[in-house]
């Protein structure tokens, strides 16, 4: 696996003009592995956009490197890096703790209205129940939430657009705080597959940071 970054070039208007909706950031994505689309087989890549120090990133989590040069489509020239993810991926043990950061798609069924039917998916909308749709992620992707530290930083909505459809308005929250492991094994999988839905529209990314013991 291999974790990417660009930054992307918010100077140049002209240049990121495109970049209006979900899907232009994934189509970005997507182009950033030629080598895929010439075999016709796309690998589960993760991605956020993400500000850091005045800065905006692009964060990629994939199991093959992106081509750096289209990966700065949109960025700023010279940007681009990537880098083995594999080694701070076998160094997560149960019971580490970290810092952490995810943007996810909060939902939750309904009950369906005639047996045997799935039932309709609706967002979370309250802070409550987003805090709560993350506790029940956290138990199935072996991790627990260190109470007291996390919470919410960023809600909202992002617009995706698909030729022949109706936008699309998806409930973005992104999550901060500390965390400990409980499942190694799971949690890198949360990790490199993601968590909840729409991953491929920069939902499901969490990114994390050890916690230094003094």
């Amino acid at each position: 696996m291999f974790l990417s970054r660009v930054e992307i070039d918010t100077k140049n208007r002209r240049k990121i003009k495109e970049l209006n909706h979900l899907g232009a950031y994934h189509n970005w994505v997507e182009s950033s592995f030629p080598d895929e689309r010439l075999t016709g087989e796309r690998s589960r890549k993760l991605w956020r956009i993400d500000q850091l120090n005045g800065t905006t990133y692009l964060l990629i989590v994939s199991p093959e490197k992106p081509n750096l040069t289209l990966l700065e489509k949109y960025g700023v020239p010279g940007s681009a890096a990537v880098k083995d993810y594999a080694p701070f991926l076998n160094k997560i043990q149960s019971g580490n703790a970290y810092r952490f950061r995810a943007t996810l798609n909060p939902v939750h069924s309904l009950a369906p209205q005639v047996p045997g039917e799935r039932g309709r998916v609706v967002p979370e909308i309250t802070e409550k129940y987003q805090l709560e749709y993350l506790k029940r992620k956290a138990q199935k992707c072996g991790f627990h939430l260190i109470d007291g530290n996390y919470g919410i930083t960023e809600r909202g909505y992002e617009v995706l657009r698909k030729s022949g459809c109706k936008p699309l308005r998806l409930n973005k929250t992104t999550f901060e705080g500390m965390l400990i492991v409980d499942d190694e094994e799971v949690f890198r999988n949360a990790l490199t597959q993601g968590i909840g839905r729409k991953k491929a529209y920069g939902f499901g990314m969490m990114t994390v940071i050890p916690v230094k013991e003094h």
